[in-house]
């Protein structure tokens, strides 16, 4: 049996919150540098209902200048935060672009 880690989405906007507020930038201002036209992505991630995807995640990681991996809160403590899939059922996933 596989074990999968998964990303806590609540911890990780907990985490952008503190990193944007650290790098001094309001929500205003972090919308202006993806040129969004309205903040509700940033809110999103912030309260964790939403990730951002690879591509923003990079930009936030280079604008906050930590690594993506001090954004993303990755849960694998134990069993309770593992996605567990057996052999047989990987064989038949498919990842789609």
């Amino acid at each position: 049996m596989f074990a999968f880690p998964t990303i806590d989405m609540v911890k990780t906007g907990q985490n952008i919150l503190r990193l944007r507020k650290q790098a001094g930038l309001s929500v205003r201002q972090l919308q202006e540098v993806f040129g969004f036209s309205t903040p509700q992505a940033i809110y999103k991630w912030q309260h964790g209902t939403a990730l951002p995807t690879i591509d923003n995640l990079v930009v936030l990681a280079a604008v906050f200048q930590v690594r993506m991996d001090d954004i993303l809160a990755v849960d694998a403590g134990g069993a309770a935060g593992l996605l567990a899939v057996d052999a047989g059922s990987v064989a038949g996933l498919r990842v789609s672009a």
